[in-house]
């Protein structure tokens, strides 16, 4: 691949991944982590990804802030970030194709949930929102894509649409908080050789976020579940067939 054709589908990819994480909460480390590993190790992507991440979240944050639902945030985001912190310090030490296709199986099996309503109107106790968050917090801080078992706690919380993206951007924030500083501190040297595709790739997120968030408000609430749903769940199936 010609060095043009890579930041032209980079930049795309950053598009693309900052409108779907404006819609549904997550999509950035998902789209762009995979597309870097064909070029870099796999601590360089998901360190070149972290900082495009960071800068779109923090903007989605801003716009969104309004609508956090504070009580998920303390209980779910709080244990988020401990476990990314966690999962970055042991980034390179623990990486299991097994542990990747108990996550897709979870994804999938949210998905379906919120396709037909599984969970009944359950909602989380204190204890298991922290392990939920936890278990996040602590695979995004490992492979660098948390934002799909992120949903897929926060949709047992049955929050509307807005309180449901808010909530996730908070979380995201708080990941992103945590772990961003080990990857830069461990991995500084290389990254600054590594400029140009994290500018492409924030120019690229940052401008789908603002098209993401115009897309957003013109879901309906009965559907916005089902969206994310559908997004669990495909993100799960692609976990489970990229580990065959």
């Amino acid at each position: 691949m010609s060095e043009v054709l890579f930041f032209a589908m980079l930049l795309a990819l950053g598009i693309l991944s900052g409108a779907t994480a404006a819609v549904i909460g997550f999509g950035i480390g998902s789209l762009l982590t995979p597309f870097l590993l064909t070029r870099l190790e796999p601590h360089l992507a998901i360190s070149v990804v972290a900082l495009p991440h960071l800068i779109a979240t923090a903007i989605r944050y801003v716009h969104y802030r309004q609508w956090v639902h504070r009580t998920v945030l303390l209980r779910f985001g709080v244990p988020s970030a401990i476990g990314g912190l966690l999962g970055a310090i042991l980034q390179g030490t623990v990486r299991s194709a097994a542990l990747v296709s108990v996550l897709a199986i979870v994804l999938i099996l949210t998905g379906i949930a919120n396709l037909t309503r599984g969970f009944g109107g359950w909602r989380p106790g204190s204890i298991v929102a922290t392990i939920l968050g936890l278990l996040s917090g602590i695979f995004g801080g490992l492979v660098g894509n948390q934002g799909g078992l992120r949903a897929a706690g926060l949709t047992a919380f049955t929050l509307d649409p807005r309180a449901f993206i808010a909530t996730a951007t908070a979380v995201a924030l708080l990941i992103d908080a945590a772990r961003t500083p080990v990857y830069l501190a461990r991995g500084a040297e290389a990254l600054l050789g590594l400029a140009a595709p994290i500018a492409v790739a924030t120019v690229g997120c940052v401008a789908g976020t603002i098209l993401g968030e115009r897309v957003f408000f013109r879901i309906p609430a009965d559907r916005y579940r089902k969206l994310v749903g559908v997004a669990v769940m495909a993100l799960g199936l692609w976990f489970f067939v990229s580990t065959r």
